[in-house]
């Protein structure tokens, strides 16, 4: 029973202290620490009695009963708190002095002025709360008594010496008793109670000052903004609110709320981008649906210019918040997706991955697209567990929709994902979408992607497949109306010799590619002239040394690579060939390009030759005027050498202007 009584209250509190980064904070030591259970990061404020005077130790408790019945946004949040005859502790949110924050950030190249801005606006705001809704004098207000939390955004805090503006039963000593070097903040009107809150106004040009100055060394620096010219960069005038506040005359320095206000008028310090865009993250809970369309909306074109630590713990979790309770949508995709950059993979993972998958389940057409186009951000943070059972399935409906940009997304998005896949959703599930693609899709462009992906994603199909389906599926496509899908067939095969026996190039693919020489198009027959020499010179090598044999149709039968180099090679799939894809859907000719009529579904050589009035048209333009920039083109891609005429790249080249060309 008595030990019960002699039991130490510490070692019963929830936190636990940690010993590396300790620093003084006034009459304070404070440190890091985490909640015993979980591991939740915090900041710990100790007082030890035995190392302090009485009046200090009054202070200490005075501190710990307003830091637990002050809450603010803007104030230092209270977690926990602990009393005992030798110590006193106050649990935070984890935060660092702003001192050395922006020493900090001065090794980075220094605070930005957006993040200053919001910053003075945090500590103007709590400052207007205390004096105007509490009647609460700070008393203590300068860099020690502000601190920043993981977003950067700065908290109030250092309420030891916080009194009623009514007087208090209990009177406090002064900074200045504790501290004497504070005594160059004190005001010239001294300890008159008349004008007890214009103390706190000072104090606060005293903050702003040392903010972009440094230490204050006497009070007459004051009359000069000295460094402050950084003021001049943010094309605002700040110099007559900043004097108001430093004024000699108490009556005229303005109440917080005032020049809180003074700030936010137009050309004001506090008004741009980043303080209206976390003005509105406070309220987003209050606002319209139209109005949070519209901030996510603009929030990407922002983001580069405000603080990463402000994006991650700020922005993030009211976009996954949006997405998962506001119904905000595809809008949210951009801006997550920028955000996300800043995370480690561990974050990435955790925070961000749970809500794609969730997306990919939407029958949302602008967030399917979306997700689509964006796929390259996020692939390499997919396992293949969730893409083959939680992603796959959902992406696979998009090869039927009635929209040809989703199929034409959904076909590029393969480059990426096939990787992934597993043996039944690769080899025979996106087999049989690609077959039905390529014999009946009614866009050309979509007809010609899906033998461009076909050819990409061959390393990955098993030896059978690849037996299967390749020539038959790049023959089909030399036969297609599609001027750009018989080029696309001819790359196919180039890309993918490797895989053809010496007899299988013989008796099959030089047959089709002979076809191609009398093509309506000059293109189609240099390219099918070149890819013959090829495949010709590979069979002259054998015939003249048939010990040769074993080591050209060495991966005839070779196993199928393992996934990891997709992101590699696979940039054109959510970038340049969108927008050029796009433009020949929208601009194609009704009827000149529907493919021939297929029963089946499996990939088999087309039943004969396919004419078309498209492929003869003569469409002269100038070719200056249609070439894409380089990073849009074919020709950036790796689709392998053949031993003879190296000429597979320009020919990339001609098959892009060939595309600007045919409509």
């Amino acid at each position: 029973m008595w030990s019960f009584f002699a039991r130490d209250p510490i070692k019963d509190f929830n936190y636990e202290l940690l010993p590396e980064n300790q620093e003084k904070s006034g009459i304070w030591t404070l440190s890091r620490g985490k909640r015993k259970t979980t591991s939740e990061p915090v900041s710990v404020f100790v007082y030890e009695v035995s190392q302090g005077t009485e009046e200090q130790t009054q202070l200490a408790k005075a501190a710990l009963k307003r830091t637990k019945t002050l809450r603010h946004p803007n104030i230092l949040s209270y977690v926990d708190g602990l009393e005992t005859e030798k110590s006193l502790y106050i649990v935070t949110e984890p935060v660092t002095p702003l001192a050395a924050h922006l020493k900090l950030q001065a090794e980075k190249g220094g605070a930005s002025d957006l993040e200053v801005s919001w910053g003075l606006h945090q500590i103007v705001k709590a400052l207007s709360f205390l004096v105007n809704d509490c009647h609460l004098n700070h008393n203590n207000l300068g860099m020690w008594a502000v601190f920043v939390d993981r977003a950067g955004e700065w908290k109030l805090g250092g309420l030891d010496h916080v009194t009623s503006d009514q007087g208090d039963s209990i009177s406090l000593p002064p900074p200045k008793v504790i501290n004497p070097d504070l005594e160059r903040y004190d005001p010239p009107e001294g300890k008159n109670l008349l004008f007890s809150s214009s103390r706190d106004v000072w104090r606060l040009g005293c903050l702003i000052w040392e903010v972009f100055n440094g230490n204050l060394p006497r009070a007459s620096s004051l009359r000069s903004l000295g460094k402050a010219d950084r003021f001049v960069s943010l094309h605002i005038n700040v110099s007559p609110h900043y004097c108001e506040l430093v004024g000699a005359n108490p009556k005229i320095r303005p109440n917080p709320a005032r020049f809180l206000l003074n700030c936010r008028s137009p050309g004001g310090f506090m008004n741009n981008s980043f303080v209206e865009s976390c003005l509105f993250l406070e309220e987003i809970q209050i606002k319209e649906p139209a109005e949070k369309q519209q901030f996510f909306q603009d929030l990407s074109e922002n983001l580069d210019s405000f603080p990463e630590d402000f994006c991650k713990h700020k922005v993030l979790p009211q976009l996954l918040t949006a997405f998962e309770f506001g119904n905000a949508g595809a809008v949210v995709l951009t801006p997550l997706f920028k955000v996300g950059k800043y995370l480690s993979a561990e974050e990435y993972q955790q925070k961000i991955i749970p809500v794609i998958v969730k997306m990919f389940s939407s029958t949302d057409r602008a967030m399917r697209i979306r997700l689509l186009q964006q796929m390259e951000q996020f692939i390499q943070y997919l396992n293949e567990a969730a893409v083959n059972s939680q992603i796959f399935p959902h992406v696979v409906h998009g090869f039927t929709d009635t929209n040809p940009a989703i199929r034409e997304q959904t076909v590029k998005s393969m480059l990426l994902l096939a990787p992934k896949l597993n043996e039944a959703n690769l080899n025979q599930e996106l087999m049989r979408h690609f077959a039905r693609l390529q014999a009946r899709d009614d866009q050309g462009p979509i007809r010609c992607n899906t033998t461009v992906c076909l050819g990409k994603i061959a390393p990955y199909l098993n030896a059978g497949m690849r037996q299967r389906v390749l020539i038959s599926a790049f023959s089909r496509a030399t036969k297609d109306p599609f001027p750009a899908s018989r080029a696309a067939g001819v790359l196919g095969f180039a890309a993918t010799h490797q895989y053809y026996s010496v007899a299988e190039s013989a008796s099959r693919i030089l047959p089709t590619l002979c076809t191609l020489t009398m093509d309506p198009d000059k293109n189609v027959r240099d390219q099918a002239f070149k890819a013959i020499k090829s495949f010709l010179s590979k069979l002259e090598t054998v015939s003249e040394d048939p010990s040769k044999l074993a080591e050209i149709e060495k991966e005839v039968t070779a196993s199928a690579q393992t996934g990891g180099s997709a992101a590699t090679w696979a940039g054109w799939a959510v970038t340049g060939v969108s927008s050029l894809t796009s433009k020949l859907i929208r601009n194609a000719p009704a009827g000149s390009e529907a493919p021939p009529a297929e029963n089946s579904t499996t990939l088999q050589p087309a039943a004969g030759p396919v004419t078309t009035n498209t492929a003869n048209k003569g469409v002269q333009q100038d070719k200056s005027d249609t070439v894409e920039p380089d990073g849009d083109r074919w020709d950036d891609e790796d689709w392998g050498s053949l031993e003879v005429n190296a000429g597979y790249s320009n020919y990339v080249k001609s098959l892009l202007f060939f595309q600007c060309l045919t409509f």
